[in-house]
């Protein structure tokens, strides 16, 4: 039952950042973080600031946030801060949530390096076939909830579709261009040992 309550936060938390994004967007015609408008739509200290407006999430899901969004903040950051502003996430500043196992729970365009933005979770060392766009990552998920959530959410393989997997060796993983490495999983599929842990990840 425990598992059971777990693996359906993980899957609430994908789907509603999503919304939360699409709210955003909706609202204010811009993207989280990489708002341009931000430093002057809100007016409650301590200040927002405003993103570049090139249409990029600069950053990368696991950057070390400040408690307080400044000049020079990463816009992934930003991102926490701007839905929360807005009333879409809960909670106030621009640091990660956590997941149901205490992962983080963060964004990034492509390999966070951008513009332009290069793949992840493709195969070899281009990352071929990987996501290139906007993505939403949680990680730390033991084998069994990262399972249960792609299958749920998308094909159950950790190398396809809209949800791919990678294999962790240590908590809150930089996110991989080739998903094929070693360190990554190599080619094969999810391996339910009971020790595997997982870092997930979801186009938008």
């Amino acid at each position: 039952m425990i598992t059971q309550a777990k693996i359906k936060n993980v899957i609430a938390d994908f789907s509603g950042v999503s919304a939360a994004y699409h709210g955003y967007q909706d609202r204010y015609r811009a993207i989280p973080g990489d708002d341009p408008n931000a430093g002057t739509r809100w007016t409650t200290a301590p200040p927002a600031f405003p993103g570049s407006g090139n249409g990029v999430v600069e950053g990368t899901y696991n950057t070390a946030c400040p408690t307080v969004v400044a000049a020079g903040t990463a816009e992934t950051c930003k991102w926490w801060d701007d839905l929360r502003r807005a009333g879409f996430v809960s909670g106030n500043g621009p640091q990660q949530p956590f997941n149901a196992v205490t992962g983080l729970i963060g964004v990034q365009t492509g390999d966070g390096a951008g513009p332009p933005s290069g793949p992840v979770l493709g195969v070899g060392g281009t990352g071929a076939g990987g996501f290139s766009g906007l993505i939403i990552c949680s990680a730390n998920l033991p084998d069994k909830i990262a399972i249960a959530v792609d299958t749920q959410m998308d094909d159950g393989q950790r190398l396809s579709g809209s949800v791919r997997g990678q294999q962790q060796s240590a908590p809150n993983p930089a996110i991989a261009v080739d998903a094929t490495a070693a360190g990554s999983g190599g080619n094969n599929n999810y391996a339910e040992t009971g020790t595997n842990t997982y870092v997930l990840c979801r186009a938008f």
